[in-house]
């Protein structure tokens, strides 16, 4: 028998985090209160159409392809995934929609065309955004920001020299205002803000790296949909003997001296030298270690916002929309300051539309589509949701309708959905918000929770710890605190 570790919570850095332990040696359970693993990256069936829950765009497929190479596996006999040669089709309320195709040639013609602007300012912004993403990744993404050594490797010597040229002292809307010659293209590229749950009008302009992942490197979509990806690597963990506890909650971490000894549930107790929590870390203190001093910086961050989905089943296909579409609001501004200062639901919200049936024909019956319909919205802070989902619904169909000129309520055969209460109670996130903590201050990656504690043998992964949210930033957390568990 190898070394007992525990990991709690079976997101995808969980499972991620279980896998990395067996390398290490390490005889691994995991522990989750649901019962069903996968955490926010779940499915959904209603009647004939299948709905992924959560996450919907898949970039830096290499990460999920890393935990089956290490395995000594094939991740292709386990999953596979094709590049996505639309990115996004972008509505405007004035009629202008604008494909935003992968190949950057067909991409620069498009905004020429459409918006009849020079379009080397967007190739010079694309080239700054692959920059600010080369120069930060290897000391802000893949190592740890709260160890010593990360400060005196060469990676942090070239991003201290390149400080100037990172716009942590701009707001991303400032510099893409500055940069982009078109308030279309100033929206657009704002939106990359709401991919960790962030303001553009106070996230860092360093966050102008996000576009790079899918306008350099590429989005991507895996053939039987982003649940698979889910189920690959629990297939892989399962093969690798890691044992999976399903519908068992972990009342607390059991620690003497600064040291982890185990958990308890309500099955009884289990010893371990090791324990990853993959659950919000927030929860993490009040809940699993609620004697012990929580940071207080952790504590007071501000959430993330978080979402309201409608799950519809459409009685038609819409040759207009592709995979992933966005239908812009007419104030970005105002819309941010309803979520973030007003704590409440814009009046006129930008909607996201994402409809794998485009790819997976047998997601939608024949002729029809599986909308994920998805509206950015302020984190649980004891709002009215009821009230909220009910009248943001009837704003997200007269806008659908506006734009599309349709008529989607007679087109909806099935429905659900999610907020952030449903997003709270099914996956412990605090207040519902999708990415833990924002990153509405220059300062916000350092703020948050580092992937080790104080207390000897207990880690963090997760979007709620660094790097955040998101798939590739959750691998990459199971990555470094796996790292510095060798360490």
């Amino acid at each position: 028998m190898g070394k007992e570790a525990i990991v709690i919570g079976s997101g995808i850095a969980g499972i991620a985090s279980a896998i990395r332990l067996i390398q290490k040696g390490y005889t691994v359970s995991v522990f989750e209160v649901n019962n069903y693993p996968g955490g926010k990256l779940t499915s959904i069936q209603l009647g004939n159409y299948r709905f992924d829950a959560g996450p919907s765009l898949f970039t830096l497929p290499h990460l999920v392809d890393e935990l089956f190479e290490i395995a000594g596996k094939n991740p292709r006999e386990y999953f596979n995934y094709q590049q996505l040669e639309m990115l996004c089709h972008y509505f405007y309320e004035d009629g202008t929609i604008l494909h935003a195709f992968a190949d950057q040639q067909k991409l620069l013609k498009e905004i020429e065309h459409k918006l009849q602007v020079d379009s080397r300012p967007l190739k010079d912004y694309l080239d700054h955004s692959a920059y600010l993403f080369e120069r930060t990744r290897h000391s802000f993404l893949e190592k740890s920001l709260h160890k010593f050594s990360t400060y005196i490797s060469s990676d942090i010597l070239k991003t201290v020299t390149s400080m100037r040229k990172l716009n942590l002292f701009s707001s991303m809307h400032e510099v893409n205002g500055i940069k982009l010659n078109h308030p279309k293209l100033v929206q657009l590229f704002d939106r990359f803000a709401t991919y960790n749950g962030s303001n553009p009008y106070k996230a860092p302009g360093v966050l102008n790296s996000i576009p790079h992942l899918e306008f350099g490197i590429g989005s991507f979509f895996p053939v039987k949909g982003m649940h698979h990806i889910l189920e690959a690597c629990m297939k892989l963990a399962e093969e690798l003997r890691v044992k999976f506890h399903l519908n068992e909650r972990v009342e607390n971490i059991q620690i003497s001296n600064r040291k982890v000894r185990g958990i308890e549930t309500q099955k009884g107790i289990y010893p371990a030298e090791l324990i990853i929590s993959n659950c919000d870390v927030k929860q993490s203190y009040k809940q699993l270690i609620p004697t012990q001093t929580a940071p207080k910086k952790t504590m007071n961050q501000e959430p993330s916002s978080s979402a309201l989905i409608f799950y519809w089943g459409i009685n038609q296909s819409f040759p207009k929309l592709d995979v992933h579409n966005i239908l812009f609001s007419d104030d970005y501004k105002k819309e941010f300051e309803s979520i973030f200062e007003e704590q409440t639901v814009s009046d006129d919200p930008t909607i996201y539309i994402h409809i794998s049936s485009k790819i997976i024909a047998e997601d939608a019956p024949k002729g029809k589509e599986n909308w994920f319909v998805m509206i950015n919205v302020p984190s649980d802070q004891g709002q009215d949701w009821e009230k909220l989902r009910l009248n943001t619904r009837k704003m997200v169909v007269q806008k659908i309708n506006r734009i599309l000129k349709t008529n989607i309520e007679s087109l909806i055969e099935e429905e659900d959905y999610l907020d952030p209460i449903r997003i709270s109670d099914r996956t412990n996130s605090f207040a519902g918000a999708l990415y833990g903590a924002s990153s509405n201050d220059r300062m916000a990656a350092f703020f948050r929770h580092p992937n080790f504690s104080k207390i000897k043998g207990l880690y963090f992964v997760g979007g709620s710890v660094h790097p955040g949210g998101g798939i590739p930033l959750c691998l990459l957390s199971a990555k470094i605190a796996t790292d510095l568990i060798e360490k």
